[in-house]
């Protein structure tokens, strides 16, 4: 079998278990979502409000800057310590920079519901007799439920349906007739530009606006070592144990511009790899080095890695460590990806 007719064979194996889809940041920046590098520099280039022109708002926020230079955003972040109004200050800015992208998508796919390749898959995913596909991202954005809407299919996150979303304590179902709707779980790890915390300190998830609502804040988690306080705390826990559940159960990963970063998502992940019957498939535009390391490291029992090459694609695998170039071919691409198991 010739390593094109091998990776074939491997993806239409993973996809035929209906894998737990990690969505990374690569995933968001196909369509245009900044990712961690603009944020970066958008906060850098930000000003300060009034009430935190003084010390000792100003002196971490100072690190911040000089840091920020010289290292990736999380870094910086994780090695400085801001006051909590200087961190309301990153995590309003953060939710602005991002939701404009969001909502403009949100628009696009108003008006072509077939935009996100996302949904065809999801789609061909949910074709069988499975009712649920279970989606796993530290993302912020509302990609994942965009593409299952538009699919005809609901998107559920922890919340129940609806223009007010309230957290939920059972999970809601929607029945078309007597049988059930079929459903995308998307368990947001690190928070959503949808959900938002009020005065009272309840949270609601709303429909994508272009302006957080008086009296709320984003209920997201910035990169940096908030990250790590605030997951311990609602909806994040919950989210997180959703995941936790998918990740154990999962009979396969399809990861998409996922580069193996977050310390939350791994431990498990990567003790689930070591299954030879469970295979991984991961499609990006270039493979982080944590994630060559994890795959190189014998861990992943069976998997392919899909990156851009010059060529077309260079294709890893558990079979060809080393790469091997499938020229001519965009396989890394998610619309493209689609054509080796729906064609």
């Amino acid at each position: 079998m010739n390593p094109m007719e091998a990776m074939q064979s491997h993806v239409q194996d993973c996809v035929g278990k209906l894998p737990v889809i990690v969505l990374g940041s690569g995933a968001s920046a196909a369509h245009g979502i900044p990712g961690m590098d603009p944020l970066g520099k958008h906060l850098a280039a930000s000003n300060l409000p009034t009430t935190c022109q003084a010390d000792p708002h100003l002196t971490g926020w100072k690190e911040f800057l000089e840091k920020v230079q010289k290292m990736d955003l999380e870094s910086a972040l994780t090695e400085v310590n801001v006051t909590p109004e200087v961190l309301g200050h990153i995590v309003n800015t953060t939710w602005k920079f991002l939701n404009a992208a969001d909502f403009g998508i949100f628009e696009q796919v108003l008006a072509d519901r077939r935009l996100l390749p996302l949904g065809l898959l999801f789609q061909h995913l949910l074709r069988s007799t499975a009712t649920e596909l279970q989606v796993v991202t530290p993302n912020y954005d509302r990609l994942a439920e965009y593409a299952a809407e538009a699919a005809g299919y609901c998107a559920y996150t922890g919340f129940t349906f609806g223009m007010f979303g309230a957290r939920a304590v059972d999970v809601p179902q929607i029945h078309i007739g007597r049988r059930r709707a079929r459903t995308v779980n998307v368990w947001k790890v690190h928070g959503s530009l949808g959900w938002f915390s009020g005065k009272d300190g309840s949270i609601v998830s709303l429909p994508p606006l272009g302006a957080v609502p008086g009296g709320f804040t984003p209920v997201i988690v910035t990169p940096g070592t908030e990250k790590y306080r605030r997951t311990h705390d609602e909806p994040f826990r919950t989210a997180m144990h959703s995941a936790d559940v998918a990740v154990a159960r999962a009979s396969a990963f399809l990861c998409i511009g996922y580069g193996f970063n977050d310390d939350h998502l791994q431990p498990l992940m990567m003790e689930r790899c070591t299954r030879p019957e469970v295979p991984l498939v991961l499609i990006t535009k270039a493979i982080s080095p944590t994630a060559h390391r994890f795959l190189k490291s014998g861990r992943c029992s069976r998997y392919v890695a899909l990156e851009e090459s010059p060529k077309g694609t260079r294709m890893f695998s558990h079979e060809v460590p080393d790469g091997v170039e499938l020229v001519g071919q965009s396989f890394w691409r998610l619309d493209r990806f689609l054509s080796l198991v729906t064609e």
